[in-house]
């Protein structure tokens, strides 16, 4: 590793002052070949960082890891985590790297890491390395949800190494840049409190409020404003995910985040033919993590960042387990309200509109798609024409008619906002097809299939002529037995 001689970028080493022993400093592998396959200059520009600079050599070696400020301290994190309901209590970065923080435009800290450069002592028999595929799609589905206005974890750039990577078959290798609000997850704390060290989940715990939730520290018990707020955070952000149909994939609780922020996306896909049992990870064998269970799989995620809280919860532990309990059951209210406010939207129904006429009216939509598999972006964006007076869209995706007919009349009763229903109703998403193309062209040295979907997604909810590709649904010989893959 090097240190940087033109880019004027400051690092700090936040993270690893505070909780040192979370942290572990390395180095990312040489990359043999830098290439720069797509850079997000919007964020770049926002985080200070200047575009010219990332695009030379020294901006490469700096988003690669090969080339650093010369006060940076990157370092691997460790955390642990459940897998599949299983426990493991180290995990960490096995292929990662934090370079340090940075303030934004706006003042912000943010995480600088990255992704695919190499082996650490976190790596448990891996390779350290990633392929340009799977780095790709996460810079391409989180800008999509980036816009949706779902909370992410963001891509800066991805770099081609110059190097294969070795899989089912010889891929080429890439580094993934990515910005977080942090990288504290549920595992972090997990891995604290399975060594007994309540001061350092003291220290934990202050970081993250510190980070995220400074309005806790002068609450009357700051460690339980701190879990209430990452209780509300990630049952907003879940909601979210149900909204648009986001299948994360492998919800495992050290890809829950203390942001409220999404991470990890390896073996996410969105839902097309509308099914709570939805499953696309190869790795999900029992459906653990299918798009129905999110809820409640985030719940159970979150009941293991409270055991880890206890200790700082009270001194009584029974009374400790009391307040963690309460907490943790507001979960479901937050939930609820924020899905029944967001698919209030999606209907476009009036903000006066009583619950108890609300509810049922989207207990039945909810029957009827789950009944006819309809393809949820295609569906709800059809139902703001039938808003319109044009339900012809709308009735060619459902097989009972009678049905949807009754439905819709007592919907357009209402007066649904048309306009309004555009404004969250994507057209464009990154249909899971599409992503693949592009992913495939990618790996082959053609990036324009990715430049063309990131066009499309970076601006969900306009539709455009000449972008009518992007907003069918797969063909119908692709959704059969369709899986993705964590890259590993």
């Amino acid at each position: 590793m090097s240190t940087a001689r033109v880019l004027t970028i400051a690092l700090d080493d936040q993270f690893a002052r505070a909780v040192p022993e979370l942290a572990v400093p390395w180095h990312a592998e040489p990359a043999p070949e830098p290439t720069l396959l797509v850079l997000n200059e919007p964020l770049a520009t926002g985080l200070g960082l200047e575009v010219d600079q990332l695009r030379g050599p020294d901006g490469l070696g700096l988003l690669t890891g090969t080339l650093v400020p010369p006060d940076a301290r990157p370092v691997a994190q460790a955390y642990a985590g459940h897998q599949f309901g299983g426990f493991s209590p180290r995990l960490g970065d096995g292929r990662a790297l934090l370079l340090g923080e940075l303030r934004d435009r706006d003042g912000r800290v943010r995480d600088l890491h990255l992704k695919g450069s190499g082996r650490t002592p976190f790596a448990r028999g891996g390779d350290g390395l990633a392929a340009v595929g799977p780095m790709l799609r996460e810079y391409v589905v989180s800008e999509a949800m980036h816009a949706l206005g779902i909370p992410t974890t963001r891509a800066l750039a991805v770099v081609a190494t110059g190097r294969g990577v070795r899989r089912e078959t010889v891929l080429p290798g890439a580094v993934l840049a990515r910005v977080a609000s942090s990288h504290l997850r549920v595992g972090s704390f997990q891995f604290v409190a399975a060594q007994g060290d309540v001061e350092l989940t003291r220290r934990l715990a202050d970081l993250a409020i510190e980070r995220h939730y400074p309005e806790a520290a002068t609450a009357d018990a700051p460690y339980l404003a701190l879990y209430d707020a990452v209780v509300a955070a990630q049952a907003r952000l879940v909601a979210q995910w149900m909204l648009v149909g986001f299948v994360h994939g492998v919800l495992n609780t050290d890809n829950v985040t203390i942001s409220g922020e999404t991470i990890d996306y390896g073996p996410c896909a969105f839902m097309e033919a509308f099914d709570p049992a939805t499953v696309y990870s190869s790795i999900d064998e029992s459906g653990r993590y299918a798009y129905g269970n999110q809820p409640g799989i985030t719940q159970w995620n979150l009941a293991r960042l409270a055991e880890a809280l206890l200790p700082l919860l009270g001194d009584d532990q029974d009374g400790a387990v009391e307040a963690a309990t309460a907490s943790l059951s507001a979960f479901g209210h937050h939930y609820n309200a924020a899905w029944l406010s967001g698919i209030r939207a999606k209907l476009g129904l009036p903000a006066d509109l009583d619950d108890e006429v609300a509810a049922p009216l989207v207990e039945d939509l909810v029957a009827l798609m789950r009944a006819g598999r309809v393809d949820l972006t295609t569906f709800y964006r059809a139902l703001g024409r039938a808003a319109r007076g044009d339900a012809e869209p709308v009735r060619g995706l459902v097989l009972d008619l009678a049905d949807l007919d009754a439905w819709l009349e007592r919907w357009r009763a209402l007066g649904p906002d048309a306009d309004a229903m555009d404004r969250v109703n994507p057209v464009y998403l990154p249909r899971n097809h599409l992503v693949e193309e592009a992913l495939a062209a990618a790996t082959g040295g053609d990036l324009g299939p990715v430049e063309r979907l990131l066009e499309a997604v970076r601006s969900p909810y306009d539709e455009r002529p000449g972008l009518e590709a992007y907003a069918a649904p797969a063909p119908d010989d692709f959704g059969a037995g369709y899986q993705t893959f964590c890259g590993t």
